[in-house]
């Protein structure tokens, strides 16, 4: 398990060498970012967008992806940046842009797929914005622009299961062909977490409330609190949850995955074998 998730971080932190510097590191119990605070991250600069500040949150050489936090200035103008063969996806945190003739205030979200990522790109008074750059998966269905607002869409419940009480998500990518989705999770305190694991990478990134979450490491529960700016990026297999976490009054999240995911429930934080893990 251990040579597992070593080989999946040493991957993300060598990913930021081709775009970024640093890597987001979270408590040294874990091989894997998560718990990290996007505020106390260096400043880094991102090829292709030029006059940004940015915070580096992952990223992989390989592909080319990155996952990041821009800061655009005042009269700052260009483009989406990215190159041939990459998506771009943006969420507005803060202020406002103009991308292309479409105003998008905070809550506004866009995915613009490869062939489209020199979108022009504008703010009059500055804004800060989550910016993903991934390779383009041959199988995505989505192949035109998708550009909306967060705040036109309903709040609607994960499930009727009872152990989904207190969770609803806003859709704002969903892709039946790559299996890509990205969403927002809104978690009440009354919402209760079991212990889980993903058969894929997920991130995550706290745009409001305060959230406190369990990591299990080796047997171990590793608990500790976000606030908003918090992120992780949890590979696949890695088992987190549990009755600590739990969220103090409302919490949202920005949630990303790449691939169809499968979530499986576990019978508590476990010193799991490496063939328990989901490949």
């Amino acid at each position: 398990m251990t040579n597992i998730f070593d080989g999946l971080i040493r991957s993300a932190c060598l990913g930021l060498s081709l775009f970024l510097v640093g890597c987001a590191a979270g408590p040294t119990q874990l091989p894997y970012p998560a718990f990290v605070d996007v505020d106390e991250l260096v400043d880094v600069f991102i090829a292709g967008m030029p006059g940004i500040r940015a915070k580096s949150l992952a990223g992989d050489p390989t592909t080319r992806r990155s996952s990041n936090r821009i800061m655009l200035p005042a009269d700052w103008q260009f483009t989406t940046g990215a190159s041939p063969g990459m998506s771009v996806e943006l969420f507005v945190l803060e202020g406002e842009i103009r991308l292309g003739d479409l105003a998008l205030q905070a809550g506004g979200y866009a995915y613009i797929p490869s062939g489209s990522t020199g979108m022009s790109m504008s703010t009059r008074d500055g804004a800060v914005l989550l910016y993903f750059v991934d390779e383009m998966n041959p199988s995505s269905v989505i192949q035109t622009p998708l550009i909306q607002s967060s705040n036109l869409l309903e709040w609607r419940p994960v499930s009727t299961e009872m152990s989904d009480i207190g969770l609803s998500v806003k859709e704002l990518r969903a892709d039946p062909g790559s299996g890509a989705r990205t969403w927002l999770l809104k978690v009440d305190p009354i919402a209760m977490q079991s212990w889980r694991q993903s058969s894929v990478t997920k991130e995550g990134y706290l745009v409001s409330g305060n959230y406190r979450a369990s990591e299990c490491w080796q047997g171990e529960p590793v608990t500790e609190n976000y606030s908003p700016g918090g992120y992780f990026y949890r590979p696949p297999g890695a088992v987190h949850g549990g009755a600590e976490e739990k969220s103090t009054g409302v919490s949202i999240w920005f949630m990303r995955t790449l691939e169809h995911e499968t979530v499986e429930d576990v019978a508590g934080c476990l010193l799991l074998p490496e063939t328990s893990l989901i490949n």
